[in-house]
């Protein structure tokens, strides 16, 4: 037979079972979230950079590449074929002006010039041969003219006679007019002589002239030879360090090929080139930063090419400031300022940035959760870039690569 249950007991019953399931649903609760917990992806702070956002300035920079290269250098080139025979400095010497650096054989140089040494007193002799030869003509040409105008002087004098007899009755007309035939053929003559000697004085003056014009053209050929024979002794220009020289003893050079280099190690330029699509940017007195590994230096353009080559356009920046870093040779990343902004929203420079547009930044929404974010980013620098919407001053926006977490719209920082 039934008994049946007490009242106490079925609600003591009742409330069991709603504990029960009271407890799966908790438990179901917190399965869940330990369940998203474990799926939320997370990042360790270590592994990136959070920076703040901030107001201030902001130079807007296109970038170049350049090279550091002392502002003065100079290269000497051998100035004959010839060997080398002798080296007197080595690379890293300091030089000052004459100083010795090698020594190249001269011996056929030398006797070249001895050559021509000779035929130059040659030259002297036949010039001064020329002089005595053309005084010598004409003077005899003039001495010539002289006796001719005595001689038409007395054959005046005949005429005159002539004449006077046959006006007395005592000579004859034929005797008068060959008196006169003679006479007249005589002043002829001496015309003819005198043009003569107008026209040899023309004529030996300008073969005198042509003979000191290549006396002249000789001299000069001498002193470049001589030129080229005290260049052949190498010596340094200026007070400069040598910072190249050919050490090979006995080695064949050809004129013209370089044996040396001294440099100014004291002031330095950066050589660089830009694309040409920027080269309207380049102008000279334009402020440009350049960077020589984590170093970076101010600085201005100074010229600029002219000609554009291989698409780009070459131009210098000299330093503000010469530091002792500054080595031949450094690579040097450049930035060109083309524009200044102040009081504009910016973040510091990072991998994320590749140029003006539309980017997806992880933001910084509570102590350790980061929340992508669409950013609106315009121009930069190699240190600062503007911000044009999505963020505001104070937020912390992680500037680091990203890459990694495309997929992901936040992240829990461990």
């Amino acid at each position: 037979m039934d008994r049946e249950i007490p009242q106490n007991e079925i609600q003591r019953r009742r409330r069991l079972t709603y504990i029960k399931i009271g407890g799966g649903v908790i438990a179901a609760i917190i399965l869940v979230i330990i369940i998203a917990m474990s799926l939320q992806k997370t990042v360790r702070n270590s592994e990136i950079t959070i920076s703040e956002v901030s107001v201030g300035l902001i130079e807007a920079t296109v970038n170049a590449q350049g090279d550091v290269v002392p502002s003065f250098e100079e290269i000497i080139n051998s100035p004959i074929s010839t060997r080398i025979i002798e080296v007197y400095k080595h690379e890293g010497d300091t030089v000052g002006v004459g100083t010795p650096l090698l020594l190249l054989d001269l011996q056929s140089a030398s006797t070249q010039i001895e050559k021509l040494l000779d035929e130059r007193q040659m030259k002297h002799y036949e010039l001064e041969q020329t002089r005595l030869n053309n005084h010598t003509y004409l003077s005899n040409l003039e001495m010539q003219i002289r006796v001719k105008e005595m001689d038409v002087n007395r054959k005046l004098v005949e005429v005159d006679n002539e004449r006077r007899l046959d006006s007395l009755g005592s000579g004859t007309g034929d005797r008068v007019r060959q008196a006169e035939l003679a006479y007249n053929t005589g002043k002829l003559e001496l015309s003819q002589l005198r043009q003569q000697l107008t026209n040899e004085r023309s004529v030996r003056d300008a073969s005198y002239r042509m003979k000191e014009l290549e006396m002249s053209i000789f001299d000069k050929n001498l002193q470049e030879q001589r030129r080229i024979f005290e260049d052949a002794q190498i010596r340094s220009p200026r007070a400069a360090t040598l910072t190249y020289i050919n050490t090979n003893i006995g080695q064949q050079i050809s004129a013209g090929e370089k044996i040396a280099v001294i440099s100014d190690l004291s002031h330095f330029r950066i050589d660089a080139e830009i694309a040409d699509s920027y080269s309207g940017l380049v102008n000279p007195g334009t402020k440009a930063d350049f960077r020589i590994g984590r170093h970076t230096f101010t600085g201005r353009i100074g010229s600029i090419t002219p000609q554009s080559k291989n698409g780009v356009t070459g131009f210098t920046i000299i330093p503000d400031k010469q530091e002792s870093f500054f080595r031949p040779g450094q690579k040097a990343d450049v930035f060109v300022v083309t524009s200044v902004e102040e009081e504009v929203i910016r973040i510091p420079y990072g991998p994320y940035y590749k140029g003006p547009d539309e980017y997806e930044l992880f933001v910084l929404d509570s102590e350790n959760t980061l929340v992508k974010h669409k950013v609106s980013l315009g121009e930069g620098n190699y240190q600062w870039i503007k911000v044009e919407s999505g963020l505001k001053p104070g937020d912390r926006v992680v500037t680091s690569d990203m890459n990694a977490f495309t997929k992901n719209n936040k992240l829990k920082i461990k």
